[in-house]
């Protein structure tokens, strides 16, 4: 099942999206004593991050029940300014009590394919399951309908064994780690999240049939038995035919 929840303002969007990740949480720690979450890079997230950093959350959420995960990190040491560990550390983890042992990074400073592999390892040794399923995985668009790490036309996206890949991404001449498309669509919940109005028309052609989101890599994000939710600004949804939820 997909849901559209489209926001007024990019703080609305915030706030909603707080608010379910944060009852998500509980409700996954009520049922089965702990929550698994997959986070997201970029910009967008950090209005999220933000809220949940701050009160009422900040004192209310029983964070030693949580476990935190990183969806794709770019190769780059610990303290560079693109790291998406770094940013998260920086908006949000400087300000809770979590454990150190439950917060689980990607070691962008590594070579790739160590990381990678050193990262499936931890997942594996995580969920003591053949095939891992986060409580939630969030996402974010980019401008080429890329998520997670996964960009049009490079390997990872072919990737049906492995659950982390190192990707290279002949645009920006680089790799990045990244979770495969086997490990998102085993998530119960997958979480994206969109404020940009400049990717109104990507947008559309993820989420509406007509506009062949399927070749683009955040429209093969299809949880086999989970659901996704869309959290939105009108304006990044002003081209889509879907209502407000």
């Amino acid at each position: 099942m997909t849901e559209l929840h489209i926001l007024a303002t990019v703080e609305d969007v915030a706030i909603s999206a707080a608010e379910f990740v944060a009852d998500l949480g509980l409700r996954c720690i009520r049922d089965q004593g702990r929550f698994s979450l997959a986070l997201c890079g970029g910009s967008t997230p950090q209005g999220l991050y933000r809220r949940l950093a701050d009160n009422p959350y900040r004192n209310f959420i029983e964070w030693r029940s949580w476990h935190m995960f990183w969806g794709d990190e770019r190769c780059v040491p610990l303290d560079d300014p693109d790291s998406n560990f770094g940013m998260v550390k920086r908006i949000w983890l400087n300000r809770i009590t979590i454990p150190a042992s439950q917060v689980h990074r990607m070691r962008g400073e590594i070579p790739p394919e160590e990381a990678a592999l050193e990262y499936e390892a931890l997942l594996r040794s995580h969920f003591l399951t053949p095939t891992p399923s986060f409580d939630l995985v969030l996402l974010g668009l980019g401008d080429d309908g890329h998520t997670a790490s996964l960009f049009p036309e490079t390997d990872a996206l072919e990737e049906r064994h492995k659950l982390v890949a190192a990707n290279w991404v002949p645009a920006l001449q680089t790799h990045r780690i990244t979770f495969t498309l086997p490990l998102i669509n085993g998530a119960k919940t997958v979480v994206f999240l969109d404020t940009d109005p400049d990717k109104a028309e990507v947008l559309q052609r993820v989420l509406e049939p007509t506009a062949r989101g399927d070749t683009l890599p955040a429209g093969l994000v299809r949880p086999s038995h989970g659901n996704v939710h869309w959290f939105l600004s009108e304006e990044a949804a002003r081209q889509l035919t879907a209502t407000r939820s």
